[in-house]
């Protein structure tokens, strides 16, 4: 148990570091203009293939490890 109160803090700087750089690498389909209300609708329904489909899974999985990695370590602590 003690090794592991050692190494969860090193798991969840590597993860949400892989977390930001997937979060950063996707493509936004919408543009500023959408931010401020502009009429720009046919811009967020697109298919994701490929890369940008990869990119997509693999974000939603490393938010959820980093999730259940905070959840573990609060269990830990507390």
């Amino acid at each position: 148990m003690e090794s592991l109160i050692g190494i969860l803090p090193y798991i969840q700087i590597a993860l949400s570091i892989m977390l930001i750089v997937t979060i950063l690498l996707q493509q936004t389909g919408s543009g500023l203009g959408g931010a401020f209300g502009a009429d720009n609708f046919s811009s967020g329904f697109h298919t994701r293939r490929g890369l940008e489909r990869t990119l997509f899974y693999t974000t939603i999985v490393l938010g959820v490890l980093f999730a259940l990695t905070a959840l573990v370590n609060l269990l830990i602590v507390a």
